[in-house]
């Protein structure tokens, strides 16, 4: 029996007037969802075990942009639909057939893609939320695999062997730049142009997500959060909270909030952190965590493998 043992919060900071991040916690076999409060003035931690079966859970951060509401709009349009995307539509229907359809990873993919078309015609519709977008990433957990997809910069990081992982690569102008070698990476945090993200949901009429594959090991920890805690809090700095929560990861989940706000907290802070049990899973080993990255929707002519560096 592989269980999931998930935490998640959305804090608005220290600046902000209106929280704009939202989070997905998706039980498919069970059809519950719970997302956040967007209550500005409450601090809640959902807590949730999930026993895993092949239709599998889904964990998800959103992170709104747009002027006003627009932003708040346009996270919430998101997992909404994703979470409605699932519960509602027959498991049949899909919209590209290849190896992927009727999976998890396929089912969520298309989601994303729906989500993505009626943020757009809102923005494009309502005077009030033009241009509005959010980011996406989410993972997918089943007991063979967990299975990520991102559109934007909402991080993805995986804690195995008392060591962590950036398992997804932004969607930025600054990423782009530092792939080309044309900035170092110790200049991202500070480069004038860190905030321009090259896809969000809702600002294009297409999109093209970036959808991932890992083997889960035993203890897996994985922490999803938005830009609000992952430009705040370092990879390193994020590790040392986990593990010295290691056993009480709600704890964690609040000191990530704390931290983020004890360096500025000007932007919403989400975050997720989810431990992945079961004693069919491998004990994890030493050495480098591979990820296969899935060629749905023709993406990429074949998959590929990519490997994420310990931080």
């Amino acid at each position: 029996m592989l269980i999931v043992e998930t935490h998640a919060t959305s804090h608005i900071g220290r600046v902000r007037k209106g929280n704009e991040d939202n989070y997905l916690l998706l039980n498919i076999s069970a059809a519950k969802a719970w997302m956040s409060t967007q209550d500005p003035e409450e601090f809640v931690i959902e807590s949730q075990r999930f026993e895993v079966d092949d239709n599998g859970v889904i964990l998800a951060v959103s992170d709104g942009m747009g002027g006003a509401l627009a932003g708040e709009v346009a996270s919430q349009l998101a997992v909404e639909t994703v979470s409605k995307k699932f519960l509602d539509d027959d498991p049949e229907k899909t919209i590209a057939p290849n190896e992927f359809s009727h999976s998890l990873i396929g089912n969520l993919y298309e989601a994303t893609l729906y989500a993505n078309h009626l943020i757009h015609q809102q923005g494009r519709t309502d005077p009030q939320y033009q241009g509005m977008g959010a980011t996406f990433t989410g993972i997918g957990i089943t007991p063979e695999a967990v299975d990520l997809i991102q559109i934007g910069d909402s991080r993805a990081y995986l804690v195995r062997n008392n060591n962590i992982y950036q398992i997804t690569k932004d969607q930025s102008l600054v990423q782009q730049l530092i792939d080309a070698n044309q900035i170092p990476p110790e200049d991202a945090e500070t480069h004038p142009l860190k905030n321009v993200i090259l896809q969000a949901l809702g600002a294009q009429s297409e999109i093209f997500p970036v959808s991932a594959r890992l083997t889960p090991n035993r203890d897996d920890i994985i922490l999803i959060c938005s830009d609000g805690l992952s430009g705040k809090v370092g990879g390193v700095e994020m590790q040392k909270i986990v593990l010295d929560n290691i056993g009480h990861l709600e704890l964690a989940c609040a000191d990530l909030v704390k931290k983020a706000n004890e360096n500025g907290g000007e932007d919403n802070i989400t975050v997720i952190l989810a431990r992945i049990t079961g004693d069919d899973l491998p004990e994890p080993t030493e050495g480098e965590v591979r990820l296969e990255l899935l060629n749905i929707g023709n993406i990429h002519d074949t998959a590929d493998q990519d490997t994420a560096e310990i931080i």
